[in-house]
């Protein structure tokens, strides 16, 4: 009974369509409520809504409303579209310094296999975070030159914070994100999962190099360390057939 009268729940079985702003062309698009996001009929480029499915998201509920299939479909796509609105983002931040958006692209990569080797971890921090930890680099650079990278770790989380505002997300995701970005190159005593998965993936690009020469990094999590293993294992067979 609850799944008929919650309006998280309602939206998304009794959809209805809502008109969003094209940012490439101005053209309105229909995107449903339980759409997250439609390609503009006129030019192409990808329009998201505003914002979210509201509690759909964090309530405790909310799988027992939707029924475990419904729930689950909503996830996935929940997490892809955030995933391509961050990218989104980052692209538009960088521009055309494509050095950092690869590098954002490769940590989100790894952090996501960890994810899916069944890591304790949260994919609503995970995700952002890695696409978002070195987002302070550019205001960094501008303010400080050469020592940019001391200081972008504090100049990140003001920046990643507007970013995940503007997709209406979790306060408190925004807040535990903003905590990893603000020392993901500073590791402290008791770290969370969330921290450890986006340390060991910016970890197993930034030292990829250390890695294929057979260096124990100490990662927190075994799906790094299996990673980096074959890593290792692959510049091994590469080396064996050049012989």
């Amino acid at each position: 009974m609850h799944g008929q009268t919650c309006p998280g729940a309602r939206i998304f079985r009794q959809p209805k369509p809502e008109s969003f702003p094209c940012p490439g062309c101005g053209s309105e698009v229909e995107i449903w409520t339980d759409e997250f996001r439609r390609p503009c009929p006129r030019c192409g480029r990808v329009v998201f809504r505003d914002a979210g499915l509201g509690c759909l998201e964090w309530c405790a509920m909310a799988e027992q409303c939707l029924g475990e299939q419904a729930y689950g479909d909503f996830m996935r796509r929940k997490r892809s579209t955030v995933r391509e609105r961050l990218l989104a983002e980052i692209a538009e931040h960088f521009g055309a310094d494509r050095r950092r958006i690869d590098h954002a692209k490769a940590v989100l990569e790894h952090a996501e296999e960890i994810l899916r080797a069944g890591d304790a971890a949260d994919w609503h921090i995970v995700v952002p975070a890695a696409i978002l930890h070195d987002v302070g680099i550019k205001a960094a650079e501008e303010k400080y030159g050469s020592a940019a990278p001391r200081y972008q770790e504090a100049e990140g989380p003001p920046i990643a914070r507007r970013m995940l505002l503007r997709l209406d997300y979790n306060r408190d995701h925004v807040r535990e994100i903003c905590n990893i970005i603000s020392h993901h190159h500073s590791p402290r005593r008791g770290e969370t999962p969330n921290f450890q998965v986006v340390h060991d993936a910016d970890s197993l690009v930034n030292d990829r190099r250390r890695i294929m020469d057979g260096e124990d990094l100490g990662f927190y999590t075994d799906a790094a360390a299996d990673i980096a293993r074959r890593m290792q294992k692959g510049k091994s067979s590469a080396e064996s057939g050049v012989r």
